[in-house]
């Protein structure tokens, strides 16, 4: 069967920025411009609105700058408005050459927000087009609330189409502006549409409300549509609009009739990027991106993967730049936790692997997080090894924290039989910590490694008692070595973090490297 190309507009910079508490800067719509045309390889971008603000103007000019002198200037668009020259005016001084005009698609908008009849915005819609080609502008034609028309007014929108198909239109855009239609429904409006217009170019906008999206899209593939109106994970007005990495997926696995230029190895990584930009969090179940989704947790899955890819699908992640995890927790098996050693080099035996797999599903159940990092250390006190030997204990300590007083630490430790106390300020309560412990490490002629860096991660959920994993990178012998500490209180695992390292540094010199390397 011979593929039917299908072009991909991407309208994360437009639509997409419609999301609630989204706004790019200039210099990230330029990057994330970029990145789309250069590196995901879709065919067109839609950036802005018209007329928005000055500060979307400078957006737009950085775009069309950098385009105009890369060869992209044609996969630039602008909405517009029918608004006689104010639209054009305003697309000319940007330097963008092809405009989507937003035209009413439906007779209740028509009547309702503009109060005019079909043939006098016909008129003002000729008078833009004829306006925009005497400009140099492409025009393609949006029918807003498309899909409401068809429901309600299919005349009217047959009455639109058949002027529009006269005008010098490249691209007629039908968009599900509400996000109303079912799969049925965008089949059966689409192929009409193009069974009755065979030589125009459509193309399908579909928003997310009853999470029909990518369903819908597909669909308008199936009647016929020739383009697809995406955006990286899924952003856009109310519920958003059909994700761009999904549709991708699904077109590529399930749909051979149709064929795009989107390259699938870079998805996840603009998908992080507009992650960051926007500030909306991607849920970790989110298919394709997601943090979670090339995760196996049951332990039944990861033992069927050992016997002949049991639960292997098409969506493998190296095709995304990702790769299959699978995660130690309460449900984990034998086979979770063999895949995890083998990635750290470590194997053992069924009986010692037992006990293992015990202490993870315990730690599940106290609802902490277990991560191929902290193997080692359930290894070493599961097993009595001597990877990581629990020389130096941390037996008690006191944090103090008042207004107008330095933070204190009075910090006991044990190195086997004996035991130092040390008190000491600082700038935080870890800080007093820390040089409580320095004073000790001074009496022991040891030189504590240095602390490169300090992250804590607090799971979603706002939670007071919520656990804190607090993650520091320790510089141990020209090497980065990062431990962790769990607890609901970030001093505290903090802390925990810090007597994993200082039995790393107690450990013999033989016994630092494989850790090091397993924690780096």
């Amino acid at each position: 069967m011979k593929s039917r190309y299908i072009e991909i507009m991407d309208t994360t910079l437009r639509d997409g920025e419609q999301t609630s508490g989204v706004s790019f800067s200039a210099s990230e719509k330029l990057t994330i411009a970029q990145i789309l045309l250069q590196e995901v390889k879709v065919d067109r971008i839609e950036v802005a609105s018209a007329r928005v603000s000055e500060g979307e103007f400078q957006a737009v000019r950085k775009i069309t700058d950098w385009a105009g002198a890369n060869g992209f200037l044609d996969k630039i668009e602008v909405l517009t408005f029918v608004d006689g020259d104010a639209s054009i005016n305003w697309m000319v001084q940007a330097g963008a050459k092809v405009m989507n005009l937003l035209t009413k698609g439906s007779l209740n908008h028509l009547t309702h927000q503009l109060k005019k009849s079909p043939e006098a915005h016909f008129e003002d819609i000729r008078n833009v087009i004829e306006l925009a080609e005497t400009k140099g502008i492409q025009c393609n034609v949006y029918l807003e609330d498309w899909s409401n028309g068809m429901r309600s007014s299919k005349e009217y929108v047959f009455q639109s189409l058949d002027f529009l198909t006269t005008m010098p239109v490249k691209r007629i855009l039908l968009p599900d502006t509400l996000g109303i239609l079912t799969p049925f429904e965008s089949y059966t409006f689409i192929k009409e549409i193009v069974d009755r217009y065979p030589n125009q170019h459509f193309e399908f906008h579909g928003h997310n409300d009853y999470d029909l999206g990518v369903a819908n899209v597909m669909e308008a593939l199936r009647a016929g549509v020739q383009g697809l109106h995406l955006t990286v994970n899924g952003m856009g007005e109310r519920t958003g609009n059909a994700p761009l990495a999904s549709t991708i997926a699904v077109i590529n696995d399930l749909m051979p009739e149709c064929t795009t230029a989107v390259n699938e190895k870079s998805l996840y990584s603009i998908s992080k990027l507009v992650e960051t930009f926007s500030g909306i969090r991607i849920p970790a179940n989110k298919p394709i991106v997601g943090e979670s989704v090339f995760t196996q947790t049951a332990g039944i899955h990861a033992d069927g993967d050992k016997k002949n890819n049991l639960y292997f699908s098409k969506l493998m992640p190296e095709r995304f730049g990702r790769q299959r995890l699978y995660a130690l927790g309460k449900t984990s098996g034998k086979a979770n936790i063999e895949n995890n050693l083998r990635d750290l080099g470590i194997s053992l035996s069924d009986a010692d692997l037992k006990k293992v797999t015990q202490r993870i599903i315990e730690l599940g159940d106290r609802k902490e997080v277990v991560t191929p990092e902290d193997l080692p250390y359930i290894i070493s006190d599961i097993l009595d090894s001597d990877a990581i030997e629990e020389k130096v204990v941390i037996t008690n300590y006191v944090l103090t924290h008042s207004k107008n007083l330095k933070p204190s630490a009075t910090l006991q430790i044990s190195f086997g039989e004996e035991v130092f106390e040390e008190n000491a300020q600082g700038d935080g309560q870890y800080d007093a910590f820390m040089n409580a412990l320095k004073k000790i490490y001074v009496k022991k002629g040891i030189e504590l490694p240095m602390l490169s860096d300090y992250a804590v991660r607090i799971p979603p959920g706002g939670k007071t008692d919520a656990l804190c994993e607090t993650i520091i990178t320790w510089e141990i012998n020209g090497k980065e070595v990062k431990t962790r500490g769990l607890d609901s209180d970030q001093t505290f695992s903090a802390i925990k973090a810090t007597q994993k390292m200082l039995n790393l540094i107690g450990v013999p010199e033989n016994k630092i490297e494989p850790i090091a390397n397993a924690l780096s």
